[in-house]
């Protein structure tokens, strides 16, 4: 076989190869978008965060979809153990809570929560347990009856 014919042979083979990775390539793809698009349509996603100052609960809506605090439900625990009172969002005075809640948590505020917005609350000394520095904060929070994001944080 000449020189000329096997080169041939050998562009043609890294041709083919090649028509081959790029089509599994295209097919991985389009299988990952329809995936990312089921999630997503799914359920609602928003990354959110936790700071606990004192008997301030502060959260951060860190980016994602824009929420509407009237569909959230939030489920507070101190080391392990359900406050005696949730914060009711949106709300001004609530059981358990010091009035005045900051952000879209605020009833007279607006109820869409936007990324880079601060919302908190802060729990009045009727509620029970007792936000001790040092004690650890979960917070369950659900949209519209579906679990969204489990929050944690020390407090300081």
């Amino acid at each position: 076989m000449s020189t000329r014919a096997r080169a041939s042979v050998s562009t043609v083979g890294t041709a083919l190869l090649l028509l081959l990775l790029v089509g599994l390539a295209a097919s991985v793809g389009a299988v990952a978008l329809e995936h990312a698009e089921t999630t997503a349509d799914g359920g609602t996603q928003a990354a959110l965060s936790l700071t606990a100052t004192g008997e301030t609960l502060q959260f951060v809506h860190r980016g994602g979809e824009t929420l509407d605090v009237r569909r959230l439900d939030l489920r507070v625990r101190v080391d392990g153990r359900p406050l005696d009172h949730h914060p009711p969002v949106p709300f001004f005075s609530a059981d358990g809570f010091r009035p005045g809640p900051t952000g879209p948590f605020n009833a007279a505020a607006s109820p869409e929560w936007r990324a880079g917005e601060t919302a908190s609350v802060t729990v009045a000394g009727t509620n029970d347990p007792e936000l001790p520095v040092g004690s650890s904060v979960t917070v369950g929070v659900r949209y519209a009856g579906r679990p969204l994001v489990t929050l944690s944080a020390a407090v300081r």
